[in-house]
């Protein structure tokens, strides 16, 4: 029993200091990601800020609108206006007017798309969370020629997430399918980490151990406010997904269960019914479930002596 014991004490004492190394990195991290990240930012806002600004109209797309054939268009238009810009001088010299082009920025969802200087597409990401305005990213696109394929020339997508992988699968075949699943993961990797924020900021007197990768793929807590500990692990295997591909839900009796005079088991039992409520609900509402049948939940899986599957 006191080898049992020691081996316990052990274990959490290496889980603490775990979690708190992983922690340090992923603030570093972040933090680092956030400074060199900064002057980009601010840039590419000006310059999209500006272009918004001389369009000469704004449409918003839907549906079938927003095709390959609209990319092309804007493809062609950024080239054009490169060339424009590029006999600038000479048409000044000879006092000809200078050709105007039109200026249209198109809204697709929570994208807006617009040509900057020097024959580059603009993708501006609108992230939210339950009905909020969050951060803004921004994807800068550029070729050489109408005839080249489009690259990533600079963007301000957390590095943590896979942009270069995207951009070497998706873009040379299917540059809209690249637009589009670049903001589909930005919104999910926004969604997942404010629905930590969440429940934290509501429940964080009864959770303890949080811990969270950096885009929020692998996030881990438990619960000590009960007659056992409680450990929640959620993993997403998309990260265009706000819905976890793995739950696990345990509940492990303490000490003081046994001292209380109730008959728990000693093997840590699976709650079957919160890791529903995980695959099924936000964070923050499944959270709420869980606890408000927490304690018949654990009344009958310890009672009965269920092991964890």
């Amino acid at each position: 029993m006191n080898s049992v014991q020691e081996d316990d004490m052990l274990l959490e004492t290496t889980r603490a200091k775990f979690s708190n190394v992983l922690k340090r990195h992923g603030d570093l991290a972040e933090r680092l990601s956030r400074d060199s990240d900064k002057t980009i930012f601010e840039r590419l806002h000006r310059e999209f800020e500006a272009a918004r600004s001389s369009q000469t109209q704004e449409i918003s797309l839907d549906g079938e609108q927003w095709n390959d054939g609209l990319l092309a268009t804007l493809r062609e238009q950024v080239h054009i206006e490169a060339d424009i810009k590029a006999m600038q001088t000479s048409w000044e010299a000879a006092q000809s007017p200078i050709p105007c082009q039109e200026k249209v920025t198109y809204k697709v969802g929570n994208k807006v798309i617009c040509c900057l200087e020097g024959a580059r597409i603009g993708i501006q990401y609108e992230t939210s969370f339950a009905g909020e305005t969050c951060e803004l990213y921004h994807c800068v696109l550029e070729s050489k020629s109408f005839l080249e394929k489009l690259t990533v020339l600079e963007h301000t997508v957390p590095f943590f997430l896979p942009i270069r992988e995207a951009e070497n699968e998706l873009l040379s075949s299917n540059a809209m399918k690249f637009i589009d699943h670049v903001g589909d993961l930005l919104q999910a990797y926004v969604d997942r980490r404010e629905q930590v924020r969440l429940i934290k900021e509501l429940y964080g007197n009864q959770i303890v151990q949080l811990y969270h990768s950096l885009p929020y793929h692998m996030v881990e807590f438990m619960l000590n406010d009960f007659d056992c500990r409680i450990t929640v692990c959620l993993r997403y295997a998309d990260l265009g997904s706000t819905m976890p591909s793995g739950v696990s839900v345990l509940a492990w009796p303490n000490k003081s269960s046994t001292r209380k005079g109730k008959n728990f088991s000693a093997a840590p039992v699976r709650l079957a019914y919160a890791e529903e409520a995980l695959r099924t609900m936000s964070l923050p509402e499944a959270y709420a479930e869980i606890v408000l049948n927490l304690e018949a939940a654990l009344g009958d899986v310890f009672l009965a002596g269920s092991p964890a599957a």
